[in-house]
């Protein structure tokens, strides 16, 4: 279940086929002051899923972000998007709680919220 072994979690659903985002590159950076260092990398699962970017047990006060790569993920399908990449900053305020981003995508919009 997404959220309960990782500290950072993602599910990506597409709206413009009302399905899980299959094989999209997804990657985790955190702040170092002004830089972000990379922490890791996935392609979403079967079901949209990238479970574990990062362990509960590493997981530090500070901001971090979730990058998408969108444009490559449309372009494979053979749909025009305006977002190359969809990049989402947010602060971790508690450690060794569960972050999960769920990340509601269609070709020229998209929508988050901390999930569960």
């Amino acid at each position: 279940m997404a959220g309960k072994m990782s500290g950072i979690s993602t599910h990506v659903l597409d709206l413009t086929w009302g399905k899980p985002a299959v094989g999209l590159a997804v990657r985790l950076e955190g702040a170092q002051g002004e830089a972000w260092s990379p922490l890791s990398s996935q392609i979403t699962d079967g079901s949209g899923r990238c479970d574990g970017l990062i362990a509960r047990d590493r997981l530090q006060l500070g901001v971090y972000r979730l990058i998408f790569e969108t444009g490559d993920y449309f372009r494979r399908q053979d749909v025009v998007s305006m977002y190359p990449e969809i990049s989402i900053s947010f602060r971790v305020q508690e450690e060794k709680e569960s972050y999960h981003i769920p990340l509601l995508l269609a070709p020229n919009g998209f929508t988050t919220y901390r999930g569960s």
